[in-house]
């Protein structure tokens, strides 16, 4: 008998499962140094299983709720986005949670409202309550993020001036806003591409890492996500230029973006428009948006040298990860090209990148939006660094366009698994506290086992006033 489902019971398990999770974050999540507590004290061990309780929670209500979707009578758009704001909602208060990325940003922000060269110079030289929040392997790093988002964390400096809760507040709202720029495009681009609106908005923002990352997380890739979702609206519209300048400001928040100027160029042509003329015209309005954001952020061009900002030399990407098993090899041989190994293999998954896009691009020119949302997996996936909300990149655009049930499911295994896969603190993982987080996980996957045999058992129950 099939477990019965409902759209309230979506709401609120999910809305358990997020109350958990800002709940724990309070303890365990990557607070500000001065109410950090040891991983060891009761209190940030009680976080920490609170919040992968909740964790599993959320994952299992978006499921429930991806069964909707699929369902004879799925949810409406609009019921979709109401889960999602009742799924937001207790994280909008919460600590940063699952990395100390926004420290950074408002360290940055601050820099650049102080008049310091952020490309040049690392949190360090800024000094302050701000920096100090900073990760000290961070606080000597140029920021690689473009004009375009620093001009925003530089007004949101000037704005709180400097006060840390208000900095973190004002980040999170940013990035809800790129979270309903997303929310607000992908029924659009799903639409223009063939697929369904609702499993789209279900894969693209009810998504946990969504929620976990970019809301809870406060990260920047929210406010580029939204922007490249609009300007692909945009540029499959009758505004090809706003499609343009939309994109453009997307990459001069990350540079992953610009890849969406050439969606811009095939959905043009795929409307009519003559491919030429399109692209000169893309590339002149991509051009001027630059150099009007460069100089109103008042950042120069040093980020397109920090584009090579180092990543860290821990980050478990894929190359990294075989650059740091080669150079262990090679050390053990006696070979004096171990440091090269790393170096080598980054080369090696830049090379490949560029040759997975140029198949894609070949392959799928017909699907523009589809290919982007491949290039941009392939980006992340075989770039030096990887973290779980790299992942988005792609995601975001695969909800909008994937060409069946089956890719959908795939990309929703892989976020369902890496929304497991980072402590709240945003910390490397310790044995004994992958042991809380098991613990957790296991103590949800309990309860909502427990659940589910007591309705089951209700269901089975004869009627009052039948015989069995």
């Amino acid at each position: 008998m099939a477990f019965p489902v409902d759209l309230r019971s979506c709401q609120v398990l999910g809305l358990t499962g997020t109350t958990c999770l800002a709940l724990g974050g309070e303890t365990a999540g990557a607070l500000p140094v001065r109410e950090l507590l040891a991983p060891s004290s009761g209190r940030a061990a009680l976080g920490l299983v609170g919040v992968y309780f909740g964790v599993v929670l959320l994952i299992a209500a978006w499921a429930l709720l991806g069964r909707l979707v699929r369902g004879p009578q799925p949810p409406t758009v609009r019921s979709l986005l109401l889960a999602l704001a009742v799924w937001t909602a207790p994280l909008l208060l919460a600590p940063p949670l699952f990395s100390r990325d926004v420290y950074s940003y408002l360290a940055q922000g601050a820099m650049v409202d102080a008049h310091l060269d952020v490309y040049a110079q690392g949190p360090a030289r800024l000094g302050g309550p701000l920096a100090d929040e900073v990760a000290p392997m961070w606080q000597h790093t140029a920021a690689p993020y473009g004009p375009a988002f620093l001009a925003l964390a530089s007004a949101l400096s000037g704005l709180t001036r400097g006060e840390l809760p208000a900095g973190l507040f004002g980040m999170r709202l940013m990035a809800l806003a790129g979270v309903a720029l997303m929310a607000v495009s992908l029924p659009r681009l799903a639409q223009h591409s063939g697929a369904d609106p609702g499993a789209a908005l279900w894969l693209g923002a009810l998504n946990p890492l969504v929620l976990l990352h970019l809301v809870a997380g406060a990260h920047n890739d929210a406010i580029m996500l939204g922007l490249l979702g609009l300007g692909l609206v945009a540029a499959r519209g009758r505004r090809p230029a706003v499609g343009a300048v939309l994109v453009t400001l997307a990459a001069l928040v990350k540079a992953p973006a610009v890849l969406g100027l050439l969606a811009v160029v095939v959905l043009q042509a795929g409307v009519g428009r003559r491919p030429l003329p399109t692209a000169l015209t893309t590339v002149a309005a991509s051009a001027g948006t630059t150099a009007v954001a460069t100089a109103l952020a008042g950042t120069g061009y040093g980020w397109i040298g920090a584009l090579r900002t180092p990543v860290s030399p821990h980050n478990w990407a894929l190359t990294s990860l075989l650059g740091r098993a080669t150079g262990v090899l090679l050390e053990h041989l006696g070979s004096g090209l171990a440091p090269l190994a790393v170096p080598a293999w980054h080369l090696l998954g830049i090379a490949a990148t560029a040759a997975a896009v140029v198949l894609i691009w070949l392959r799928l020119r017909s699907r523009p939006v589809y290919a982007l949302g491949l290039s941009l997996l392939a980006v992340a996936v075989c770039g030096p660094a990887l973290r779980p909300w790299y992942v988005l990149w792609g995601l975001f655009l695969i909800a909008a366009a994937a060409p069946s049930t089956s890719v959908r499911r795939r990309v929703a295994a892989l976020a369902g698994a890496l929304a497991l896969a980072v402590l709240p603190s945003g910390a490397a993982a310790g044995p004994g506290q992958l042991v809380l987080a098991v613990s957790g996980a296991t103590l949800a996957v309990v309860v909502l086992w427990q659940a589910h045999q007591a309705v089951r058992a209700q269901m089975q129950a004869p009627a009052p006033g039948r015989t069995a």
